[in-house]
């Protein structure tokens, strides 16, 4: 049986963390001759679009992470079923 605000809590608690994520943890770092060899790799403009993807790729993995752990903490400890 679900619980009636288990959507609303999972929702409220991916953004926390999502916040929490932005504001705490570092995004990876490249180093110059890496970021320009994957600049030219994938033909992209400069190293600021290399960049806007690497911390998009970041933070999208980070909030699947952090919904899969936020889903299985919910169930295993807050679940009403017995």
């Amino acid at each position: 049986m679900k619980h009636p605000l288990e959507s609303l809590l999972t929702a409220g608690g991916i953004l926390l963390m999502a916040l929490l994520s932005c504001l705490l943890l570092p995004a990876p770092s490249l180093g110059l001759v890496v970021a320009q060899k994957l600049v030219t790799v994938f033909h992209l403009m400069d190293l600021n679009q290399l960049y806007t993807i690497v911390f998009c790729l970041w933070f999208l993995l980070l909030g699947a992470i952090e919904f899969f752990l936020l889903r299985f903490i919910w169930r295993r400890w807050f679940s009403l079923a017995a």
